[in-house]
């Protein structure tokens, strides 16, 4: 049995929890991605990064291995997600706020998966803060209605 096991398991766990917290929020504002949304791309992003350290660390030595190709391709993966996510129409732009949601939740599975747990924390009450105080900010200013800010 691998003797990391039980960190690899806190990872996600904690990778879930931290992605549940920002799913919230946008469920809570009647968001089309929310809790099961954040909650998969950061536990699959840390899942991934895990496994891109971990995972293939036999390899250490073989010039071809790079385990920050899977982070790369996280980053990729997730700006094409994020790409189908934004509508366009004649007279606006929707889902650009999910869409960042949705790639600062990866980067948060991802430095989960790397071990800096107090940087994913941080980075999380950061994301809800944003989403929360700037919506109340962009209603008092007048520049949206409370309801109509992401």
């Amino acid at each position: 049995m691998d003797p990391n096991l039980s960190i690899y398991l806190f990872q996600i766990f904690l990778a879930v929890v931290l992605g549940m917290v920002i799913g919230f929020e946008r469920e809570k504002m009647g968001k089309p991605a929310g809790l099961r949304t954040y909650t998969l791309v950061s536990m699959g992003s840390a899942l991934f990064t895990i496994l891109s350290v971990g995972g293939f660390s036999q390899f250490i030595g073989n010039t071809s291995y790079d385990p920050s190709r899977i982070a790369g391709q996280i980053v990729v993966g997730i700006g094409f997600l994020g790409a189908g996510i934004i509508f366009f129409t004649k007279t606006e732009v929707r889902g650009l706020t999910t869409a960042a949601g949705v790639w600062v939740s990866a980067a948060i599975g991802m430095a989960v998966g790397l071990r800096f747990y107090i940087l994913a924390v941080f980075t999380t009450v950061l994301t809800v803060l944003v989403l929360w105080l700037v919506r109340l900010l962009e209603a008092k200013l007048g520049t949206k209605k409370i309801d109509e800010v992401s």
